[in-house]
């Protein structure tokens, strides 16, 4: 008989990411995670009011950091955060296998467009001014441009599992968020976190700073309205509101933003309608950039 005990595999535990750290929830609580077929997955984190308002205080931390950095070098963090994402391809491709109840080579499709998208929008960073921004012309001596910048802390209501995609409809709305220079509060998958979370551990090894990505797991219902409501938000990205709570809630997100002025990217009426593996275009980086006009005389 051996005397080598049979070993027990070490089941992973997933938390949160905020501020660049990995917290429990304050309750303490988790929630069941199942696969396509109902069987369990693993025990997620079931965020609060609470660890979205910490999320954003770490959020609006960050802002003047990640804002003020150059275009070019946050295009090599988000090409850092392709790097990182392709070394744990095979993981990745795993989870979201289980989240989306697709084959191993649908997956592994998914997490290589999930890489092709941080790098497409790594590439922007740098060139996004030159569509957003210009010189105009005025009748008198004087330049007058405009610059984009911007618009501060954005919270986002994740592509839904079934009806988007966990990690490339996630990566999808994030990249282009942060590639402008905000910094984002995000509330995952309800249905399919573990890839978001699991993204939360690339981050934080990407040369992302603490504070510019967040990610809350839970019910979106508990999570959405404190970001549509808070007043430290600047703007909320609504894309997965209907998928997860239905048109209702998504309206009462609407008006929670309007009560703070946000900027607000809607959803689509019909969840099914957004193809994830389309090609990305500019209107998500275009979102939330505020536009700076300055005047300067020409000298003579």
């Amino acid at each position: 008989m051996s005397d080598v005990a049979t070993r027990l595999d070490v089941f992973k535990t997933y938390k949160l990411y905020v501020g660049g750290k990995f917290p429990r929830s304050e309750s303490g609580r988790v929630y069941e995670v199942t696969d396509s077929k109902g069987e369990w997955l693993a025990n997620a984190p079931l965020g609060t009011r609470k660890d979205t308002r910490d999320a954003v205080l770490a959020a609006r931390a960050a802002v003047k950091g990640w804002a003020g950095t150059t275009a070019y070098n946050r295009g090599q963090v988000l090409y850092r955060v392709a790097e990182m994402l392709q070394g744990r391809r095979e993981q990745f491709a795993a989870e979201v296998a289980l989240a989306e109840g697709v084959g191993p080579k649908k997956a592994a499709a998914l997490v290589d467009a999930a890489i092709d998208r941080w790098v497409w929008y790594a590439g922007w960073t740098d060139k996004v001014a030159q569509i957003a921004g210009g010189a105009n012309p005025v009748a008198g001596p004087f330049f007058n441009l405009s610059t984009p910048e911007p618009t501060g802390v954005v919270g986002i209501v994740a592509p839904q599992a079934g009806y988007g995609h966990s990690l490339l409809g996630l990566v999808s709305v994030v990249a282009p968020a942060i590639a402008t220079g905000n910094t984002v509060v995000v509330a995952a998958a309800a249905d399919a976190p573990l890839p978001a979370l699991s993204l939360g551990e690339v981050l934080a090894t990407s040369d992302v700073p603490g504070g510019v990505v967040n990610i809350i797991s839970g019910r979106t219902a508990d999570i959405a309205p404190t970001l549509a409501s808070h007043q430290d938000v600047n703007a909320v990205d609504l894309t997965g509101a209907i998928a997860a709570d239905g048109p209702g809630a998504a309206k009462a997100l609407e008006e929670a933003a309007a009560d703070t002025l946000k900027r607000v990217v809607r959803p689509e009426l019909d969840p099914f309608a957004q193809d994830w593996t389309n090609a990305p275009g500019t209107d998500r980086l275009l979102s939330f950039l505020e536009t700076k006009t300055v005047w300067h005389p020409m000298g003579i």
